[in-house]
């Protein structure tokens, strides 16, 4: 039978005081958040995906200032000059008019889901390997070069559509393809800038970027559009995409022992963190029960229900509002950035 040994009280109070005093090795001296290096990654990166769900969104609000629903709905891609009107012809029941003079193409609702879906197209094929590319190449670099990618294209939707529709479809394919690379490629940093007991705090702060780009590109992009015209939407989402791109690439460096503006302490406070952490390198990856476990199962068809919702809310509400209720794009914008609002605050 095994014996407990019972230690004395001067023993059993060196013990606690080794213990302790392993402890203070081990757990790092936290310094403070505000102001810090870290969070002002974070602060960054909502910036950027702000930026990029705007560029990703607007298309959704101007759809309904660039289609010319008087023309019956063809499959071909012309312009005219001509204001929406319903699709009886009714003048009373359209849409206000509005005060930019753009061009406006017979579209039909085939060709309108073709170019909001080609997004995804695209978002599909670099969603997971941009996260294994910015671990290789660094978060920078692919996440830089996406974002400015984004930009630039959005700035060249307006040319597209005049061009042709074949031009826009394959113009949004593209901004998907860069789109997804800077949201998947974005977790990459966190490995090196993140310490753990912080990283779902930083994470959050980066993300809700997301919801703050989705209210505020529907409801922004209704004034400009009625004000402006639908082509400045994408003049201005662009150029602040651009501007968020030059930020990126002087603030943003890859881990923070290379970071110019970073305290010592804090540099510190990080390493320390991060040693602590095992690394993945030393684990391998479990595919095979990956890929049985019924609770990931659960989790991937829950996230394909929510985004199937919210991209259904985001695409169809502002054309539905519009043909449906014939209210004007200043008023239709207001409508589906009001759940963003909500859950951003």
């Amino acid at each position: 039978m095994a014996t407990k040994t019972e230690l004395s009280p001067t023993a059993r109070e060196s013990k606690n005081a080794q213990d302790m005093q392993v402890d203070e090795v081990l757990i790092p001296r936290k310094v403070p958040s505000l102001c810090s290096a870290r969070y002002g990654i974070a602060l960054v990166l909502h910036f950027c995906n702000f930026t990029t769900i705007a560029q990703n969104v607007i298309m959704n609000i101007t759809m309904v200032a660039m289609v010319n629903s008087t023309s019956p709905q063809s499959q071909f891609n012309g312009s005219s000059e001509g204001l929406p009107v319903d699709s009886f012809g009714d003048l009373n029941k359209a849409p206000k008019s509005l005060s930019a003079k753009a061009p406006v193409y017979d579209w039909s609702p085939q060709i309108q889901g073709i170019i909001f879906g080609a997004v995804g197209y695209g978002g599909i094929l670099t969603m997971a390997p941009s996260g294994y590319l910015a671990g290789r190449v660094g978060t920078k670099r692919v996440v830089g070069i996406s974002l400015f990618a984004t930009s630039f294209l959005t700035l060249c939707i307006p040319l597209a559509a005049d061009f042709g529709i074949v031009f826009l479809i394959v113009t949004r394919i593209v901004q998907g393809l860069s789109q997804c690379s800077v949201i998947g490629g974005q977790f990459a940093i966190w490995e090196k800038w993140g310490p753990p007991h912080e990283r779902s705090r930083l994470c959050s702060i980066a993300l809700s970027g997301m919801l703050l780009g989705c209210f505020s590109a529907i409801l922004i992009g209704g004034f400009i559009s009625e004000t402006l015209g639908w082509p400045f939407v994408f003049y201005i989402f662009g150029g602040v995409g651009c501007v968020c791109c030059l930020l990126w690439f002087i603030v943003i460096y890859d881990d923070p022992t290379s970071y110019p503006w970073i305290s010592t302490s804090e540099k510190e406070y990080i390493t320390s963190s991060l040693k602590q952490q095992v690394r993945s390198s030393q684990q391998p990856l479990p595919i095979k029960a990956v890929l049985r476990s019924l609770p990931i199962w659960s989790i991937c068809l829950g996230c394909f229900s929510h985004q199937w919702l919210v991209s259904t809310m985001i695409v169809y509400i502002p054309t539905y509002i519009s043909s449906v209720y014939h209210i004007n794009i200043r008023d239709v914008s207001m409508f589906p950035s009001l759940p963003f609002s909500c859950l951003h605050g």
